[in-house]
Parts: structure tokens; C-alpha cells; sequence
């Protein structure tokens, strides 16, 4: 993550729709938390809703999407690896309990980062996350 100025000054509102995005991709985690399509769901609407807005709330809706697509894929993964667990009679290994630990820390650290970013965009601080932050670059157009 690296904090920082935008090329502009950003505004009270655009601050606060930027720094939603990342509120409603955490209360879609805290709500839907069994199902992992609900983050992404949530996150996507929120997007398509804010896409055209300034270029800092498009920047910061498009970096909340792709994070909540990368997680989507891990979620879900241990999602159906869990019901094949509980259902199929399938044994728990070793390679399933880590699994789910990386899972639980790779959810942990979105939550935690999240959570800073959107603090710190209500602020109108950008905060590019790094790797999401330069996928966004290429997909978001001034």
C-alpha cells in the first residue's frame, strides 16, 4: 500500500464515495460470509452504480472490485472443498487445515486493508494497494 496524493484535489464527496466502496465490500464480507459470491456482488454494484463518477471514486470503485474478485476464487475454492467435507465424506488433511489457514489470512489482510484504505480515502488520502493498484492503473482511464 502506498499513500499519497492524486493528480487533483480531491473533493469532500468523491472522498466519501471512494471510501464506501470499501465499506460495502466489508459489510458484504461480515454479511455473506458463507457464501463468497456476496462480497463480490455487493462490491460490482457498487461500481457499476459509482463508474460514472470522478476518476478518484471510479479509481478507488475498480481497486475494491478486483480485490473482491481475487478472493472470490480463494473463498470459494474452500467453500466447496468444505462441503465436499461435510457432505461427500471427504477426510480433512493437512493440506485442507492449510488451505484454510492461508485463506483466513489472505482474509484477514483484505479486511485489515480495507479498513485502512477506506479511512484513509474519506480523508482524500489515495492509497494504491500494491498489485491491485497497478491493475487498476491499466483498467481505469482518466
Amino acid at each position: 500500500m502506498s499513500p499519497g496524493k492524486f493528480p487533483y484535489e480531491v473533493q469532500e464527496h468523491e472522498a466519501e464515495k471512494a471510501s464506501n466502496s470499501y465499506v460495502i465490500s466489508l459489510a458484504a464480507m461480515v454479511v455473506g460470509l458463507p457464501l463468497p459470491i456476496f462480497n463480490l456482488i455487493a462490491t460490482f454494484f457498487f461500481f457499476i452504480a459509482n463508474r460514472k463518477e470522478s476518476y478518484f471514486v471510479r479509481w478507488h470503485c475498480t481497486q475494491a472490485l478486483l480485490s473482491q474478485f481475487s478472493l472470490l476464487f480463494v473463498n470459494s475454492f474452500g467453500f466447496w472443498w468444505t462441503v465436499a467435507i461435510l457432505f461427500d465424506s471427504q477426510p480433512i488433511t493437512n493440506h485442507y487445515i492449510s488451505y484454510l489457514i492461508t485463506a483466513f489470512l489472505l482474509n484477514l489482510a483484505e479486511f485489515t486493508t480495507s479498513i485502512y484504505t477506506a479511512v484513509n480515502t474519506r480523508k482524500g488520502i489515495h492509497v494504491s494497494w500494491w498489485f491491485y493498484g497497478e491493475i487498476t492503473n491499466l483498467i481505469c482511464k482518466k
